[in-house]
């Protein structure tokens, strides 16, 4: 007994868990509204049926009536008595019955019927008694006819097909009904154990994500049902997840590893000054290093918040509309004397009236960032055979703008293209240089931010980095002036 019970509990859950689905239940609402309409048409069908039967049985009775009344106008009673015998004897005939005017039957199929019938105007629905029978067990529709003489003409036509049709559409009903729920209830039971087990999937590949598994992603049939739209933008979302979780780990690790340098080469710098200073001056430059390493650490912990905050999606509830010629021309002029400097020349190509939505702060960073590291590591090997100038161009593409900012140094390698957009990446070429490998991770941080794309191409020489963000529309009134290049 203990295993029979264990066995018909184990074949219940899945069962049970079927029945308690959303699914299901939603199946049988529907099975129980289409029931109930099923229902109402049909019996609607039912009394539509009776009425045209009944309509039908009226016309008949009320045309033999006018026959049997020509007959008694041109025979008398006699006549009409041998008509209504004659018709009475036929097979599937009608009912008749012709009484006195005190109710006494005198021919007909009919051997009684109640006597307040006799009385009613119209064609009535009434109970009669068939000859040779003991009591009125039959049912029909019937006119009485008052003739000349006090005579009474009884005209009728027995209700059974009609009460036969009625129960045929009931049991059609109920059968139809019964059918309905069944088939109903297993096509739910079908759906909903689908369903199931496309839920249950994602749930066991939901709890392996909950134990730290970030690899896994909830499963899509291909069908493109809203299940499958709900798992693609979930797995969208993990992957974005899986993105910020190895970017947090990567940055920890950089953290790790590019700043023990600084704050090792900052701890030896106060440790030497404690150890061999011998007068004022000698502690104030030591401070005056720490001071300076402090300041580059700090740098370097800003530009992370930032990125940080820009993957969060912060920065958003600042964005406006504004005109984009406007800070490229802003963010050039800020840069041409650090270019002289490095004997570079820094050339504007911008296009008038660039409308575009966006954070004008975030934009301007970004682009200062990428003219700030073409002048470090744009200078080209040759300057004799190669070009020395930095070009910032801004246009308008379709629905996209987009800024470029060209130098004509080393460049680098297809290889290396996406490795650089990551934090505290700095190539073999560029360790000579002040900077922290942040420059490059904030410009995309700041396309990501405003749906845009970074594009790293070979400048022929040198390299060539694109931003290209959705266009604003309209676009703003073009300005009274271009720029014009240095």
């Amino acid at each position: 007994m203990t295993g029979t019970g264990e066995t018909r509990s184990s074949w219940l859950t899945p069962v049970g868990k079927v029945l308690r689905t959303t699914a299901f239940k939603l199946s049988i609402t529907y099975l129980f509204i289409f029931a109930i309409g099923a229902g109402l048409v049909l019996t609607s069908l039912g009394y539509n049926l009776r009425f045209l039967v009944d309509e039908q049985i009226s016309e008949t009775i009320e045309a033999e009536i006018r026959g049997l009344s020509e007959q008694y106008a041109r025979g008398g009673i006699r006549r009409l008595v041998e008509t209504v015998e004659r018709r009475a004897q036929q097979p599937n005939s009608g009912l008749y019955l012709v009484t006195t005017f005190a109710g006494e039957s005198i021919v007909g199929n009919v051997a009684q019927v109640p006597t307040t019938v006799l009385e009613l105007p119209g064609v009535v629905e009434t109970s009669y008694q068939r000859p040779g029978e003991t009591e009125a067990s039959h049912r029909a529709l019937a006119r009485i006819f008052l003739l000349q003489g006090g005579f009474r003409l009884l005209v009728g036509h027995d209700l059974e097909d009609r009460d036969t049709l009625g129960r045929v559409m009931k049991q059609a009903l109920l059968t139809s009904l019964g059918w309905l729920v069944l088939i109903g209830t297993i096509g739910g039971f079908i759906v909903a154990t689908r369903v199931l087990r496309r839920v249950d999937g994602m749930s066991a590949s939901a709890q392996s994500i909950m134990t730290g598994d970030l690899t896994q992603r909830l499963p899509v049939s291909g069908s493109g049902d809203e299940l499958d739209r709900l798992a693609q933008n979930l797995n969208t979302m993990l992957e974005r997840i899986g993105e910020l979780m190895q970017g947090l780990r990567e940055v920890s690790d950089n953290i790790a590893h590019d700043l023990k340098t600084p704050l090792t080469r900052l701890r030896n710098g106060v440790e030497q000054a404690l150890r061999t200073g011998d007068s004022p001056q000698d502690y104030r430059t030591a401070l005056e290093h720490v001071l300076d390493d402090s300041d580059s650490l700090i740098r370097i912990f800003n530009a992370l918040l930032m990125i940080a905050r820009l993957e969060a999606g912060s920065g958003r509830e600042t964005m406006t509309e504004f005109d984009l010629s406007e800070v490229v021309a802003d963010v050039v002029e800020l840069y041409e004397p650090s270019a002289e400097e490095e004997g570079l020349s820094l050339e504007a190509k911008v296009e008038a009236a660039l409308a575009m939505h966006g954070s004008r702060e975030l934009i301007g960073q970004a682009l200062a960032n990428l003219i700030d590291n073409a002048i470090k590591y744009g200078i080209p090997q040759d300057t004799l055979l190669q070009p020395s100038a930095i070009t910032v161009s801004a246009q308008r593409l379709g629905s996209e703008i987009e800024i470029a900012v060209a130098d004509h140094g080393p460049g680098i390698g297809p290889q290396d293209r996406a490795h650089v957009l990551d934090r505290f990446v700095r190539l073999e070429g560029s360790r000579s240089r002040p900077g922290s490998g942040l420059g490059l991770s904030l410009a995309a941080a700041v396309v990501r931010l405003h749906h845009g794309t970074l594009r790293l191409e070979d400048n022929e020489p040198g390299l060539r980095i694109v931003l290209a963000f959705p266009a604003a529309s309209p676009q703003l009134p073009a300005p009274a002036k271009q720029l014009p290049a240095p």
